[in-house]
């Protein structure tokens, strides 16, 4: 789906993306659909990966059509000198450059902070790795998953006792990802007062970790060593899922005090309601197993959708488990603008999410569809003063494409 020229709050902003997969793009598509003029880099022959990853349309992943949206594609091959060169060209004149490589791997290209930062002072660099750019692990390959296990997610998600499982989605990455733009936004609002820009370096265990609330100071003061805790919340009562008549579970989050004692007052047990040892969380959490049974009790015998209408009435927070199925059907997503259709080359449709955060004044939105490998090396590279002619001797030699 082809909108009008990108405009949001970003408008004006130039970003380089050199990453692959998930970690860099994701950050690029967010500062992309917030008006910035991303120019992604690709190797000439295969495109990022993420083009060929999980399920394909016309020979192209799906997934694409979200993570590249409002991009524009350049093919280098960055192993070789005149590609180097033209990045730093390209970084000569960005405000943003973005990359996810092995550290070291940029600076062996040529392609470091000292140099591009030298070259550009106002450039902000941010770099995400598995593990930072400093420190004794800096040099090990690190993927999501890897950097949520050491951020301490995975040891959580698992009922007691058995294999702790990953989450379902790459959300390493993706944490990473958000941290690294609000790095970019801190250091723009630095260059803006001060006219310099700086590097922001991300780790993935450090953005999962950064999430982990009171993990740590709960074993400094304690020597506690949270465990898994199934569908519950440790050390939170009630909240958990529960079983209803058909099979399948309603979530319930009953642990503020007021709305205990309506969750209570619904279930029929005003007995709890009532009892001063469970008007706080720490009393509740004593006796989470007695409150779990009781809710369970009254949960088991209703259908969820007659649960989530009782507590619905009662302010008490619930929800239901959602496929996408349910996702893509749900009329508050819709009202939301969360199910966005694009119009493909072919004139089909595809549906993808819409744009998160929502602004009132300067709102994102999709203005390009996610680019063809390649599709834009000629355009951009004029852009910064080759003529025709060193264009296709860079294509013939296999450098560009």
């Amino acid at each position: 789906m082809e909108m009008t020229a990108a405009a949001g709050p970003l408008a004006g902003l130039k970003v380089l993306e050199l990453g692959q997969l998930i970690a860099g793009p994701f950050a690029a598509k967010t500062l992309a659909d917030f008006g910035a003029d991303v120019v992604k880099i690709e190797p000439p022959l295969q495109g990022d990966p993420l083009r060929n990853w999980r399920l394909m349309k016309d020979g192209t992943s799906v997934w694409w059509q979200v993570q590249s949206r409002n991009k524009r594609s350049v093919a280098l091959d960055l192993k070789v000198a005149e590609a180097q060169d033209i990045v730093r060209r390209l970084a000569g004149e960005a405000d943003v450059l973005i990359e996810n490589f092995r550290p070291g791997a940029m600076e062996g290209w040529g392609l470091g902070p000292d140099t591009l930062l030298a070259r550009n002072p106002r450039l902000i660099m941010l770099r995400v790795s598995g593990y930072g750019q400093t420190g004794p692990y800096r040099d090990r390959a690190g993927f999501g998953v890897v950097g949520e296990a050491m951020g301490g997610l995975r040891h959580l998600t698992a009922e007691p006792g058995r294999v702790p499982v990953r989450v379902g989605v790459s959300i390493g990455d993706t944490l990473a990802s958000l941290h690294g733009v609000i790095g970019i936004l801190l250091a723009l609002q630095h260059r803006h007062s001060s006219g310099v820009g700086q590097v922001v370096d991300v780790a993935l265990y450090e953005a999962v970790f950064n999430c982990m609330e009171s993990l740590l100071p709960e074993y400094s003061a304690f020597g506690a060593v949270r465990g898994p805790g199934g569908s519950a919340l440790p050390g939170i009562a009630p909240s958990n899922a529960y079983l209803c008549r058909e099979g399948a579970y309603a979530l319930v989050a009953g642990n503020g005090d007021s709305i205990f004692k309506r969750l209570m007052g619904v279930i029929g047990r005003p007995d709890l309601a009532a009892d001063p040892a469970l008007a706080d969380n720490a009393g509740r959490v004593k006796r989470v197993g007695e409150i779990d049974a009781a809710i369970g009790a009254w949960t088991s015998s209703r259908s969820v959708d007659d649960v989530l209408a009782a507590l619905d009435a009662a302010g008490v927070p619930a929800g239901r488990i959602y496929t996408v199925a349910d996702i893509a059907a749900d009329p508050h997503y819709q009202a939301r603008g969360m199910l966005q259709q694009v119009r493909m080359s072919d004139g089909s449709t595809l549906t993808v999410p819409g744009i998160v955060p929502k602004l009132s004044l300067t709102p994102g939105g999709q203005h390009r569809n996610a680019p063809e490998l390649g599709q834009d090396t000629d355009a951009v590279l004029r852009e910064i003063g080759l003529d025709e002619e060193q264009v296709a001797a860079l294509r013939a030699r296999g450098i560009v494409r």
